[in-house]
């Protein structure tokens, strides 16, 4: 019994000594923001224009022992172009620039962000390791296990709030950086991008068949809900659906993210509707809610899809793409 008793008690022990170290954001006198230890010590220093309206004292919330500044330097000359705020770990050291996208950082498709350094693009994972060097001067975010490259190209302002990019020569990469030839007779397993078709980049095991038989027995409902508030009448084609596994569970991470994609093999939404995690066993399935990435049960996730569905057509009797609960 005293054995039990003392082996207990170390639990909370345990536990504590393997949380993270408190850090909290601090303000200098000039009103840059840094970060500091509960001991008072400089972990990051000062050198934040405070855009976000961070608090003296503010506890840091990071996932996966990284510090996000979703904020300029006030030194500019340390300011990579085209890039979007500032990645430290917990100790203080930089780690990346994420690339500018849409007025603020770059979101994670497909596991992986864009960074840039030297002014080159590469791709960061969730644990902020380098995944595919920077060497190219713009790279698109990963659809379907590809992403379009270019060198020598440059952008172009459209407008005021648009620019395209120009020039320079294309290809396109898989996930290990490596330049991809497309094929000169596809099937229909393979995947189109810019007119020009490429070798399917998905290859399963049986756990993750499994997997994804777990959507594909849904696939007519989900289909029927993704497009109940599309204005035009679509074939049963142009509403097939795809399912693919995209991150497998790593460090920081412990699940499979599965995404959807429409009949073209493009992602239905960059951010994170249509989006699933499943737990590293495969057997518990979550809808991603927000771009926070909050995960709720399946279940929970399916019958708001569905209510917001019904409202939808309540309110717009004459859609022509009919979601019927079965």
């Amino acid at each position: 019994m005293k054995k039990t008793l003392v082996f207990i008690s170390l639990i909370p022990l345990l536990s504590f000594s393997q949380e993270k170290e408190i850090l909290h954001y601090f303000k200098s006198k000039d009103s840059l923001v840094g970060v500091k230890n509960q001991a008072g010590k400089i972990i990051i220093p000062a050198q934040f224009i405070n855009l976000t309206g961070l608090k003296e004292g503010e506890i840091v919330e990071g996932e996966n022992n990284t510090i996000f500044f979703d904020a300029s330097l006030a030194d500019k000359k340390k300011i990579e172009k085209n890039s979007w705020g500032v990645v430290f770990d917990r100790k203080g050291n930089l780690l990346y620039q994420p690339y500018s996208y849409d007025n603020g950082a770059d979101y994670f498709s497909e596991g992986l962000r864009r960074f840039v350094k030297n002014g080159k693009i590469g791709f960061v994972d969730r644990n902020a390791k380098t995944v595919i060097e920077p060497v190219h001067d713009f790279v698109s975010p990963f659809n379907y296990g590809y992403a379009a490259f270019c060198d020598g190209c440059d952008w172009e302002k459209t407008n005021e709030e648009h620019r395209s990019i120009v020039g320079g020569k294309w290809g396109v990469m898989n996930i290990k950086g490596q330049t991809v030839q497309s094929l000169a007779n596809p099937t229909a397993q393979d995947v189109e991008i810019d007119g020009k078709y490429y070798p399917n980049p998905f290859q399963y095991n049986e756990k993750e068949k499994n997997i994804l038989q777990f959507f594909e027995k849904q696939k007519k409902k989900l289909s029927d809900l993704y497009y109940v508030n599309f204005y035009n009448k679509l074939s049963e084609n142009e509403k097939n659906l795809f399912f693919e596994i995209v991150e497998r569970p790593k460090e920081n991470f412990p699940y499979y993210q599965v995404n959807t994609y429409n009949h073209r093999k493009k992602d239905l939404d960059m951010l994170y509707r249509f989006k699933f995690l499943v737990s590293e066993d495969g057997k518990a399935f979550y809808g991603i809610e927000d771009f926070n990435e909050k995960k709720i049960p399946f279940e929970n996730w399916l019958k708001a899809e569905i209510k917001s569905a019904e409202e939808f057509q309540k309110e717009h009797p004459d859609n022509p793409n009919k979601f019927i609960n079965e």
